[in-house]
């Protein structure tokens, strides 16, 4: 069992593999709840790979992945089926049906799983699209919004059933920087009002800066961690070339903390 109970979340000398290809080894973390954690690392690293070990797609070759105190992979079926129900998650494509609007899109997740009248799948939709900054775009089709809209919807449809662990595959991609800095105050501001813990895979430093609480750095050339911690801290005090390197590629300083949120409708 975990150590503390402000643990959410804690990965034990994970080794991810494909065979007898080892793509990482030896990876430990803990993830206090509501924190934001980054899963960072240049391309090829296996950070989309041990986010699909910790929402269940991928067993590991050796180790083991807690929430609350209680393992993963070891517990049977029923009660890993159960722990995945608290989870959401956003695809990094977004990955909603074209031919459903917004709302039908989240109450598809409702009608699944909940015994929710259709009007009340209606209002709830509705309400998940508005905390997203999306009010009012419930009859919208995906295509008729913007790339940074879509990510947003997407982000709705994750929450609708109100899970305590979010996890995002590279949220920022193909989004121009004002509607990934939009995106990041979303992350935060629902970390706050919803007390979820997120688990975010990302190669964008600015995000990485700005979201980020705490952080593992995974290295292909080792084949594990390299360094784990506040990425912010990393950037002051690690004297590890390779996190360096990577903390600093394009950047002359850390950045800000947004101030205040930006307006969802310039999405």
């Amino acid at each position: 069992m975990t150590s503390s109970p402000d643990i959410k979340i804690e990965i034990r000398n994970l080794t991810m593999a494909f065979g007898s290809f080892v793509v990482m080894r030896d990876i430990n973390a803990q993830v206090k709840r509501s924190e934001v954690f980054i899963i960072m690392g240049g391309s090829g690293c296996g950070k989309s790979t041990l986010l699909r070990h910790m929402i269940g797609l991928k067993e590991p070759a050796t180790g083991e992945i807690y929430y609350d105190g209680t393992p993963f992979w070891e517990s049977s079926a029923q009660v890993r089926t159960q722990k995945l129900r608290s989870f959401g998650v956003l695809f990094q494509a977004g990955s909603l049906w074209s031919s459903m609007t917004l709302a039908e899109n989240i109450g598809l997740v409702l009608g699944e799983y909940t015994g929710f009248s259709p009007a009340e799948i209606r209002d709830i939709a509705r309400l998940k699209l508005a905390l997203v900054g999306l009010k009012g775009f419930e009859d919208y089709y995906p295509a008729e919004i913007s790339g940074g809209m879509y990510k947003r919807a997407g982000l709705a449809r994750a929450i609708a059933l109100d899970p305590d662990v979010l996890f995002f595959d590279e949220p920022s991609a193909g989004l121009d920087p004002i509607s990934a800095r939009n995106l990041d105050e979303l992350i935060l501001q629902l970390r706050d009002s919803l007390g979820a813990t997120f688990v975010v895979v990302s190669h964008e430093l600015s995000s990485i800066f700005t979201i980020g609480d705490n952080s593992v750095f995974l290295d292909p050339n080792t084949r594990t961690m390299r360094a784990s911690g506040n990425p912010r801290e990393l950037l002051k005090h690690s004297t590890d070339p390779t996190v360096r390197q990577f903390l600093t590629r394009g950047e002359a300083s850390v950045p800000p903390n947004p101030s205040k949120p930006l307006n969802p409708q310039t999405l």
